[in-house]
């Protein structure tokens, strides 16, 4: 019975770090698109953040 629950514990842990790393992926191309979409406007005129 305790192996069981060792290896249902690991598989639910390994779930939740996969779905936090794709959630964080995400949330880093989000940041790059802003990044570059903000590199395109400073060289086009007006700067509108200060990074």
């Amino acid at each position: 019975m305790v192996p069981l629950l060792i290896v249902l514990l690991l598989a639910l842990l390994l779930f939740g770090a996969g779905f936090a790393l794709k959630i964080l992926w995400w949330v880093a191309l989000i940041v790059i698109v802003l990044w570059l979409l903000g590199f395109l406007v400073r060289s086009g005129g007006g700067r509108w953040y200060r990074w």
